[in-house]
């Protein structure tokens, strides 16, 4: 079921906000993988390792927006995890008073939730037609 006439909006929908999230996480890793090379970090280790984080995370999450576009049964339980774990940074973010980044995220992870969650969604993904 790889074709847009069997996949649900919501499915829709998540593979996008997954995508995005994906896409951020891989271009902030790559700038702080330019600024450690270009710049003088505090500490070279840490910022390896959160350049690495960042690129190796979004490009994860794109393999799982990949595979819930694609209607893919796998996808669905990494999908879910990384939402559910996006909250508590999202929440920190905003207890730090950082909002521009806080609010966006808790936004595109109850979002992501919700429509991973949808009924549409787990028929598509879970039933008779997702099993692969």
């Amino acid at each position: 079921m790889s074709s847009s006439v069997g996949r649900p909006g919501t499915l829709t929908a998540a593979a996008a906000v997954l995508a995005a999230e994906g896409l951020l996480a891989l271009v902030l890793g790559g700038y702080v993988g330019v600024e450690t090379v270009i710049g003088q970090p505090t500490d070279l280790v840490t910022s390896i390792a959160v350049a690495g984080f960042g690129v190796l995370g979004g490009a994860l999450l794109l393999w799982v927006a990949w595979g819930v576009w694609q209607v893919l049964r796998w996808s669905r339980g990494p999908a879910v995890v990384t939402q559910i774990f996006a909250l508590p940074v999202a929440i920190s973010l905003i207890q730090s008073a950082q909002y521009a980044f806080g609010i966006p995220l808790i936004a595109a992870a109850a979002v992501a939730l919700v429509v991973l969650l949808a009924p549409a969604s787990t028929r598509a993904l879970m039933g008779e037609d997702g099993a692969r």
